[in-house]
């Protein structure tokens, strides 16, 4: 029955959906009778902080949010920020005859409506209401037929909550203790790091190998055409029979790890000198049928992945995009694990592939793609177009980033309902005997498609961006064996092997799903979280562990071993898909993880990799810290006896002991790469002047002017005599002046430090007599008269500039734009979203990127002369993402409120509930944001 004709008959039903969002684009979908309402996320969650626990809880419970003691029973608590939201549902759903809970499909979604249901305590029928898709159709079929709650799904999500705060709420004060405070532990977070970790590990360890070999071009003799080439290009495989050494046959120490020719630069040379005569034929040419078939539509990890290689977007922007389109109608859902197609969308694909490409394109049968991903949610559908009928990009009236992953999304699923790409590819061996008497043998390779295929309407990207795409050509001679050839050119070319490439957030997607730790839907805020909390920084796409992240690891892996191991993580997310399946018991299992009783298939104490570490389970390790060296697991040996140190204010270097002879210390910036700290580098941090320059001592005060380094660079300052009140009203603060950008360390004198501290200087009055001052500032040197500021050219002005030459500055007419633009520091390509020309400027907040419409300031691991247009591309995409800034609504609420509070009861009673909103919006700023993004967001943390 459709929902109009369910109106007709009286009443009022309440849908509550998550995000604002999706209730609008539903409430269009619905007859007059319905009130769509958003939860702006979960209304519920376990506490955030003791303050929030009742009272009636004490002791470990309080601390936690969790009864162990009891069944492991949730302390659940409203959130402080949804009080309000609460207030209105409860509001609605009391003028209600029904209640329809429209949650996502997922686990997340189903605890969502579950605590709804615990909140609001409706008296009426409540059914929920489950879609893949937000379609007219879609919609009216979901409120047709609801189902109800399915309470192992709520139990699963429960479990998954409860056992992440208990991993995150017992080991993080470890690493406060140990390491820092403020650091944060997680189930998932925690091993992605170790990933990163590790791969820079291997990065510091490897060792480069040089190699030689031969590119010879070799000609036919005949006139060439497009179709068969005159020449070919081919390298050098054998010398008598014996393979030459290539990058794949060293190891990581730079030594060779099987039984081949090795050439270096002398031999490679002599070769190709004794060469350079020879007659050369072809040995043979093997020909082979090429067949590429489509990829399977975008389940949510590939579709990050190829966001990531093709749009520069990261994982956290594309969901931010992917959730608009969802909720706008466009795409299914877009948290799924399933490369499934319904066959509605089967049916549609295919008529858009005769449409578009003809019937040549369309294969006899439908193509099905099993799912790879364990445990996969097959309910859920591939992330497609939505309806029964696929949009074009160009008919869907997108813009900008929606626009662009839309079509990403469109192209993929249409394709993988096409016929296979074929043709032929082609291996030509070519030999000829040099002067000395060896047989050099070369081989080339190309590739033929006959029949595009699916390649018509898309082709995957690679992480490797010296990858050969798969509808790449690469055309041969026509040649034949024993056909002579002459050689044009044969060149001696170098190589040196590289270490292996650190993973960038595509790349740590798929390394993380391959080894089935956590849930693909998590993976984007998971990469979120180790970005946030310092452990990852981004160099270009490239994802570079920190040394904080070096330290947080190296304990974990020693006292905490099983917790980081990659099987252990992934059996442990195989016993909670058991939990969700109904094939085991979740209070059991949580007994086991965190008391290590029992010894039942899944418990803690049996998963591992074998190394002796027994998890007797995590409350008997948090317990006893004792063994644990907190600058013992925080020190890294860099070489010469020079050990790299964590310290709670940042890494430094140091050699010796702290207060002995030849002791040496230096600060390490917090973006160094780990690879890049060479012996030489902390060689050379070491010999810079440290510690403090006595310049002398103030002839007007008597006190003892030093210079020093600090973390924020080199400044002057004057030591107080003992006794000076540093706190209270009384207090007394040092003068202190950075040095200008001309002075360093161990040049800077007594005089000019006195000159820097007596700044600002009172260069004198105008005509009215206010005061004319010269001051250096955040932004740099200016002069100040009242509240007008002008900026001065140069640091030395400040000393030397007159009253008159001050009075000609302000005579002239002040700026009130933006200065003359800048030059750009850096070009970096277009954008390809925007498709506008990408710049680096800098600016009043340092070095930005730009397309003229979008600004996103560098991060701190990003450098204006190593960033690459990628990196700068995904700047830009994330910065979209969040959209723009909304500060005015802050203001506009509280005037409309003034507005109306003399109005009639009704309205006074809405207008209050507006204001109620407005002002907890403005006090939890933060959450709010966090609140309506993605999901609106209820991503769970890991």
């Amino acid at each position: 029955m459709s929902p109009t004709s369910e109106t007709a008959k009286g009443g009022r039903r309440l849908v509550i959906v998550e995000s604002p969002a999706k209730a609008k684009t539903i409430k269009g979908y619905l007859g007059p009778g319905y009130v769509v309402e958003a939860s702006v996320g979960h209304i519920r969650d376990l506490p955030s902080g003791a303050a929030e626990v009742p009272d009636r809880y004490t002791g470990e419970v309080r601390r936690l949010g969790v009864d162990v003691e009891n069944e492991f029973a949730p302390i659940y608590v409203v959130n402080a920020d949804k009080k309000a939201q609460v207030k209105k549902l409860k509001e609605l759903l009391a003028e209600s005859d029904e209640l329809f809970l429209a949650t996502d499909e997922d686990r997340e979604g189903e605890a969502i409506a579950w605590h709804l249901q615990e909140v609001l305590k409706p008296k009426v029928p409540v059914h929920r209401m489950v879609f893949h898709e937000i379609t007219k159709d879609a919609i009216q079929a979901a409120v047709a037929s609801p189902r109800e709650l399915n309470k192992r799904m709520v139990d699963a999500q429960e479990t998954r909550r409860i056992l992440d705060r208990l991993y995150g709420y017992e080991v993080s004060p470890v690493l406060w203790k140990k390491v820092m405070p403020k650091l944060s532990a997680g189930r998932v977070q925690s091993v992605a790091t170790r990933l990163v970790v590790e791969r820079e590990r291997e990065r510091i360890a490897f060792r480069s190998a040089e190699y030689w070999d031969l590119t010879g071009t070799f000609a036919t003799g005949r006139r060439g055409d497009a179709s068969d080439p005159s020449t070919l290009v081919a390298r050098l495989n054998t010398v008598d029979g014996r393979r030459v050494a290539q990058g794949r046959d060293f190891g990581a120490d730079g030594r060779l790890k099987s039984d081949v020719l090795h050439l270096d630069e002398a031999g490679a040379r002599a070769l190709a000198a004794a060469l350079a005569d020879t007659s050369f034929a072809v040995r043979s040419v093997e020909s082979k049928p090429y067949r590429r078939s489509p990829y399977a539509p975008f389940r949510t990890t590939t579709l990050q992945q190829e966001a990531s290689r093709k749009l520069g977007f990261g994982a956290k922007a594309t969901m931010q995009v992917a959730q608009k389109l969802y909720e706008n109608g466009f795409i299914t859902y877009m948290r799924t694990d399933s490369t499934t197609l319904s066959d509605t969308a089967v049916r549609a694909a295919r008529t858009q592939v005769t449409q578009l490409y003809g019937a040549d394109y369309l294969p006899e049968k439908p193509r099905s793609y099993a799912g790879k991903v364990k445990n996969a949610q097959e309910a859920h559908e591939a992330i497609r177009p939505s309806g029964d009928r696929f949009r074009t990009p160009a008919e869907t009236g997108l813009t900008g980033d929606q626009f662009k992953l839309y079509e990403l999304i469109w192209k993929r699923t249409v394709a993988s309902q096409m016929k296979d790409a074929v043709g032929n590819s082609v291996t030509v061996k070519i030999a000829g005997t040099a002067s000395d008497g060896r047989v050099a043998e070369f081989s080339a390779s190309g590739k033929t498609i006959t029949f595009h295929g699916f390649m018509k309407a898309y082709v995957e990207g690679a992480d490797d961006p010296n990858a050969e795409l798969d509808d790449r050509e690469r055309r041969l001679p026509q040649v034949a064996e024993g056909d002579a050839l002459s050689a044009e050119e044969i060149t001696a070319d170098g190589h040196s092997t590289k270490p292996p490439a650190r993973y960038t957030e595509a790349s740590l997607v798929k390394e993380l799903e391959e080894r089935e730790i956590g849930r693909p839907s998590t993976y984007a805020s998971i990469l979120g979280t180790i970005l946030d909390r310092g452990y990852v920084f981004k160099k270009g796409t490239a994802l570079v562990p920190s040394f904080l992240s070096f330290a947080v690891v190296n304990l974990l892996e020693t006292h905490f071993g099983r917790l980081v191991d990659y099987d252990f993580t992934a059996r442990m997310e195989d016993d909670l898909d058991r939990i969700a399946r109904g094939e085991a018991q979740s209070v059991p299992w949580l007994k086991r993880f965190y008391f290590g009783a029992g010894d039942a298939l899944g418990a803690a104490s049996e998963a591992g990799n074998g190394d002796g570490d027994h998890l007797g389970g995590l409350k008997e390790l948090v317990t006893d810290l004792g063994a644990i060296d907190a600058r013992e697991i925080s020190s890294f040996p860099v070489g010469n006896g020079i050990m790299l140190r964590v310290g709670r204010y940042g890494p430094y270097v140091e050699r010796g002991e702290k207060d002995s002879e030849g002791h040496q210390r230096a600060d390490v910036r917090d973006d160094l790469a780990p690879d890049e700290l060479t012996v030489e580098l902390a060689e050379e941090l070491l010999a810079k002047p440290s510690g403090d320059f006595e310049l002398g001592t103030d002839p007007e005060t008597g006190r003892e002017i030093v210079a020093k380094d600090g973390r924020y660079g080199p400044y002057v300052t004057e030591i107080l005599p003992e006794g000076t009140p540093k706190t209270g009203k009384n207090a007394v603060k040092p003068r202190t002046a950075s040095l200008f950008k001309t002075m360093s360390l161990d040049t800077v004198t007594l005089a000019d430090a006195l000159k820097l501290m007596s700044l600002p200087r009172v260069v004198g009055t105008d005509a009215e007599g206010v005061e004319i001052t010269a001051q250096n500032g955040r932004y740099g040197p200016y002069l100040k008269k009242g509240t007008d500021s002008r900026s001065l050219e140069t640091e030395d002005q400040l000393f030397t500039i007159t009253v008159d030459e001050a009075l000609a500055i302000y005579a002239q007419p002040k700026q009130r734009g933006r200065a003359a633009a800048k030059p750009p520091l850096k070009e970096l390509g277009t954008d390809p979203v925007s498709e506008k020309p990408v710049v680096v400027k800098d600016g009043r907040f340092g070095a930005y990127v730009t397309d003229g419409e979008t600004n996103a300031t560098l991060r701190s691991g990003d450098d204006v002369e190593t960033i690459t247009p990628e990196r700068g591309y995904e700047l830009l995409a994330e910065k979209r993402a969040k959209g723009p800034a909304k500060k005015t609504a802050k203001k506009t609420a509280k005037k409309t409120t003034a507005k109306k509070a003399p109005a009639k009861k009704t309205a006074a009673k809405k207008t209050a509930a507006k204001k109620t909103t407005a002002t907890a919006s403005a006090a939890k700023k933060t959450t709010a944001k966090k609140a309506t993004a993605s999901k609106t967001a209820a991503e769970p943390a890991e």
